[in-house]
């Protein structure tokens, strides 16, 4: 590693990271203590800075202080000191005096895998608005440290207000709801706020803001018993589902909202949808549609969110449609796309754990292809000879017949009983069950702990009561759609925090795919796929999120040969194009003659025990 030549003490702000490098110094550490300053944390720093009267991208030994403790410190710093370089006297007048010129030194902060520096004015900038978004959520009182991006997350979400609205669609698991409640506290005095989520996360939404701002008047609108105060005050949040949202959206429409806050904002991407319509209704001075997956499977869910968050960015539909989803979908139109991007940049903000969280630990996918049972293929066998020898119909009957065909096939894959009904005795029937069981008792006798996902209720019921007795732990905890808050609730909680607790928790995917905090677990089991794989990804990030100190390994179960191959093999299609954009596969499938789909669906080289 090179060190440039020097006796004074540099500074240089790393916006990356919301932190300052202090360099220059043969012993960093040692002149910061000197100066009164704390001395931070030892770390490297790759900076284009001046050696030898050239411009050098230079690895730098450096002490790493956050933007808050540098600030503080270099305020008091005496700038008549001698030994103090350009770059820290330059950003001791910004702090001072909100000067914006400073040396190359004081800005050059550049990324191992990029050769690019940002200007001074867009560094002091980045700067400023860092500066004034972490007091801005000191006066707020959150309680928690926000991670860099979050903090400029926050930034964006309160600058919105000037603008009607947007989108935050970071990844799954880098913290939107810490983000959207430190928004809320930093505007709490402009008005009431009102927070829309899936029934399944409402308990988890209340927990998090008694534990990030317990300061904030809370009103839980949910169940049957609920009623809105006859006026609600300033600063309160109102916290709701999206089901009561819409049966009282008459109650909730006529209050102006200071902002508005739908989480899992793919329950409204359908604008022909009662919840879409409510939520049209609502009034506010920002409305924020946060979601890990914009665009699941069609360009015009885009467009629905953003009517809903801010309608004048896209336009109308018709000409959404004309400008963009047509040429993007259709005609695979780089210069529409880039187009849209630029028209929608201001009012989204993505970000991926991959740029902004590489301290999370990583994925490890396997697919685990599992055998037929004799039962599994002639029930298999059966069912695609029914339907073709019957015949599969035309037109809207047609899609309904294949589409009952291919849930048949998916529930044959899982265990012959879905399809018969006879469940009194499940072993031995099903390669997937038994190979699921083998698994789970591996991963339990390691000491870890799993999620099982499941699209099927019954499904999840009898892997509930087999995985429980074969483990000896009696039923294994199920979360469904049928359960109530509380019961949700209460398992996510015994699952996370209790000793005792089992080390299995089943999961609807619908139910459970979203808005939940389960890191507890290590290891995530995909029973059954889902034809759209962003779905699937929602459910793998409930473990594979901020608190996550350990390798999330996600096991995918796939019967070879079967109508689930064809799945696992459009999964990794959709997932080779970047930024692409799917349209609905069971009708692409239901498009297909007779002949071709019968052949994709027969039984192609499945092992059968």
């Amino acid at each position: 590693m090179n060190q440039p030549c020097s006796t004074r003490l540099q500074a240089t702000y790393i916006p990356e990271h919301m932190s300052f490098a202090f360099w220059g110094d043969t012993d960093p550490a040692a002149r910061l203590s000197v100066l009164g300053m704390p001395t931070g944390s030892p770390g490297t720093c790759r900076l284009a800075i001046p050696v030898d009267e050239s411009i050098t991208a230079t690895d730098v030994a450096a002490q790493l202080l956050d933007l808050a403790t540098a600030i503080d410190a270099m305020h008091t710093l005496d700038a008549r000191r001698d030994d103090l370089g350009p770059s820290l006297l330059a950003w001791k007048r910004v702090i001072d005096t909100g000067a914006h010129d400073i040396p190359t030194a004081a800005h050059a902060a550049i990324e191992r895998d990029d050769t690019r520096i940002r200007s001074a004015r867009s560094t002091v900038r980045l700067f400023t608005d860092a500066r004034a978004a972490v007091e801005s959520l000191r006066r707020a009182k959150i309680q928690a440290t926000l991670r860099p991006y979050q903090v400029h997350g926050v930034a964006w979400l309160t600058a919105l207000s000037g603008s009607g609205g947007g989108i935050l669609a970071d990844e799954m698991g880098l913290g939107k709801t810490l983000q959207a409640i430190s928004m809320i506290a930093i505007r709490a005095d402009d008005g009431p706020h009102l927070v829309v989520c899936p029934t399944s996360v409402v308990g988890n939404w209340r927990r998090e803001i008694e534990r990030f701002a317990p300061h904030l008047t809370l009103h839980v609108h949910h169940g049957t018993a609920r009623a809105l105060p006859t006026r609600v005050p300033a600063g309160a949040t109102v916290l709701t589902s999206y089901s009561v949202l819409r049966s009282d959206a008459a109650q909730l429409a006529p209050i102006h909202w200071s902002s508005v806050v739908f989480d899992e904002a793919q329950q409204i991407k359908n604008p022909s949808s009662l919840a879409a319509k409510a939520a049209m209704q609502l009034s506010a001075d920002v409305k924020v549609a946060m979601t890990g997956t914009p665009v699941e499977n069609r360009l015009e869910e885009l467009w629905s969110l953003f009517r809903v968050a801010n309608p004048e960015v896209l336009g109308t539909r018709a000409r959404f449609r004309q400008r963009f989803a047509v040429p993007i979908e259709s005609g695979r139109s780089a210069t529409a796309a880039t187009r849209l991007a630029a028209v929608i940049d201001p009012f989204i903000l993505r970000r991926t754990k991959d740029t902004v969280a590489k301290d999370l630990p990583p994925k490890q996918f396997s697919t685990v292809s599992c055998t037929l049972t004799s039962e599994q293929a002639r029930i298999y066998r059966s069912a695609v000879a029914d339907a073709f020898d019957t015949g599969l119909g035309t037109g809207i009957a047609r899609r309904g017949n294949i589409l009952a065909l291919l849930t048949t096939l998916k529930q044959v894959c899982n265990h012959p009983a879905q399809v018969t009904g006879d469940t009194d005795d499940l072993y031995g029937r099903s390669g997937k069950l038994d190979r699921a069981t083998e698994m789970i008792a591996e991963i339990v006798d390691d000491g870890d702990r799993a999620l099982i996902f499941t699209q099927y209720r019954t499904m999840g019921e009898m892997l509930s009561r087999h995985l429980g007795s074969e483990l000896g732990i009696g039923a294994i905890p199920f979360l469904h759609g049928g359960l109530n808050t509380d019961k949700r609730d209460a398992m996510v909680d015994a699952f996370q925090n209790d000793t005792d607790s089992p080390p299995v928790l089943i999961l609807s995917l619908r139910a459970a795919g979203f808005g939940l905090n389960l890191t507890r677990a290590s290891h995530v089991v995909h029973y059954d796929r889902w034809w759209n794989p962003a779905v699937e990804d929602q459910a793998t990030d409930r473990a594979h999120r901020i608190g996550q100190k350990r390798t999330v390994n996600v096991h995918t179960l796939v019967t070879g040969g079967t109508v689930e191959d064809h799945i696992a093999a459009m999964h990794e299609s959709k997932r080779a194009v970047a930024d692409a954009v799917s349209g609905n596969v069971e009708a692409a499938l239901a498009d297909l003659p007779d002949t071709e789909l019968r052949e994709l669906l027969e039984l192609d080289g499945a092992v059968i025990i």
